[in-house]
């Protein structure tokens, strides 16, 4: 009896819960959205040199949770407070999915354990930002928080995909190939996504008003390498298109979406370049790989169907 108590009433709660399921979708974009539009404010905090707008953390500054406006108070501490905040915001949305998804009952053990991978996700930004602060913009730390919220945008679509599909075990809608250049996508997204953290950090947008280059690397150098890894994926991703163009709607959706964002961020890529790296389209750059990331996931899962 007291065994089976405890999953009564979870049971009796899920089904209180379940007159609001038809919110779960709702909640799901409303994650993925955040975890890309995090990685825009984060960007924002960097390419304005304002890491250190708050000296401390969690608190902005010694015994004040809160910018503390005087005549000399410049926008950084607002700005960095700004994408604290956007984390408390993405916080709340994590623990809606969390439960919105963990207690569908109806659904398999590991689907539900997905819902919680974006509150632990936002947990641990929260810890590696605090880390940042205190480490005075240690470059490898920045780009773990840089690298994490990519991997959280790829687990919300993959959440999101996964919550209009069943429970069953995947079939593949496409052929080996198909599938092999797929999860070759996947792979090189990950290279462009590297090297181009590296190649912020060792050019001037490094996030630090004081040291320009923060990474010891040729910036040049790094540029090259960022673009030969995005023309390879390019030329995986057209192969990719021709080896599913009789394939399934969805799956030619994505890849042409796909191909789509690519294009989109070469162009932003090559005139950023040419125009020594204006902040705004550093920013949108970096808001586009958050999106590449999720495009590119999108096209790993419309190879099977569940």
């Amino acid at each position: 009896m007291t065994a089976t108590a405890p999953t009564s009433r979870s049971a009796a709660l899920a089904g209180r819960l379940d007159r609001f399921r038809h919110w779960t979708r709702a909640v799901l974009i409303a994650n993925l959205v955040g975890q890309i539009g995090i990685i825009g404010t984060g960007g924002a905090v960097r390419l304005t040199g304002s890491g250190l707008g708050c000296s401390t953390w969690p608190n902005c500054e010694p015994g004040q949770f809160t910018p503390q406006f005087h005549e000399a108070t410049s926008l950084h501490p607002y700005i960095e407070f700004g994408n604290r905040t956007l984390t408390g915001v993405l916080g709340v949305i994590a623990v809606l999915v969390a439960v919105a998804v963990w207690t569908d009952l109806k659904r398999s053990a590991s689907y539900r354990a997905l819902g919680l991978v974006p509150i632990v996700g936002v947990l641990m930004q929260a810890l590696i930002g605090g880390i940042v602060v205190l480490l005075h913009l240690h470059p490898g730390w920045v780009s773990l928080h840089f690298g994490v919220s990519g991997a959280l945008v790829a687990a919300s679509l993959y959440l999101l995909h996964r919550s209009g599909e069943g429970d069953s075990a995947p079939t593949l809608v496409v052929g080996p190939r198909a599938r092999a250049l797929a999860w070759t996508l996947a792979g090189l997204t990950a290279a462009v996504v590297v090297l181009g953290v590296l190649t912020t950090g060792a050019g001037p947008h490094s996030g630090d008003a004081e040291v320009g280059y923060r990474i010891a690397i040729d910036p040049a150098l790094l540029t090259k390498w960022h673009a030969a890894a995005v023309w390879a994926f390019l030329a995986v991703l057209v192969a990719y298109l021709v080896s599913v163009r009789g394939g399934p709607a969805p799956v030619r959706r994505a890849a042409l979406i796909l191909l789509g964002i690519t294009l989109a961020q070469g162009l932003i890529g090559y005139v950023q370049y040419f125009t020594d790296l204006p902040e705004l389209l550093v920013g949108l750059h970096m808001i586009g790989a958050a999106v590449l990331i999720a495009g590119t996931t999108r096209v790993v899962l419309t190879t099977r169907v569940r």
